[in-house]
């Protein structure tokens, strides 16, 4: 990890929300409070905890929506006679199972961001070491690459196929 102060802050930060995060529970916290957090508090416990929050709310979402899918497609299994019904059923079925892959995946990198967070890694690229950036972590919560290396990771793969 490096200890170098992050740019996190865009220069549109309102300064009067610096100081907010002090007397705010991290759950109460904004995404204005946070980006507008200084450098220097990058990665303190309030933002860990602002993060460890989001991905967890975002983990239960998910799981519920795995679990409506089960229950969706258990009531869906009725014979239909009709077999322009039973087709249109069969690719609303196959729509939601692609979602629901999606979701697995995401549900998957939310694992492994609040394993970062609890081993004390999160925010700080996997690649480079250098900070991920608030911006991106409230846009991309489970990114784990900076945006400089995930365009350069990018552009590796397409030129290479990989």
């Amino acid at each position: 990890m490096s200890t170098v102060a992050p740019s996190t802050a865009p220069p549109h930060a309102d300064p009067k929300l610096a100081n907010a995060w002090k007397s705010k529970s991290p759950q109460e916290l904004t995404d204005a409070e946070v980006l507008a957090m200084p450098e220097s508090e990058y990665m303190n416990s309030a933002q860990l905890e602002f993060f460890r929050h989001r991905l967890s709310t975002l983990r239960d979402e998910l799981l519920r929506s795995a679990g409506e899918t089960t229950e969706h497609l258990r009531e869906d299994t009725l014979l239909v006679p009709d077999p322009a019904d039973r087709a249109t059923i069969e690719e609303e079925h196959a729509l939601e199972l692609r979602a629901r892959d999606r979701e697995r995946k995401l549900l998957k990198k939310v694992e492994q961001a609040l394993a970062l967070i609890d081993n004390g890694e999160y925010g700080w690229c996997e690649e480079t070491g250098e900070p991920i950036g608030i911006g991106r972590l409230l846009a991309r919560p489970t990114a784990t690459l900076s945006l400089e290396a995930q365009q350069r990771r990018e552009m590796k793969q397409k030129m290479f196929g990989d």
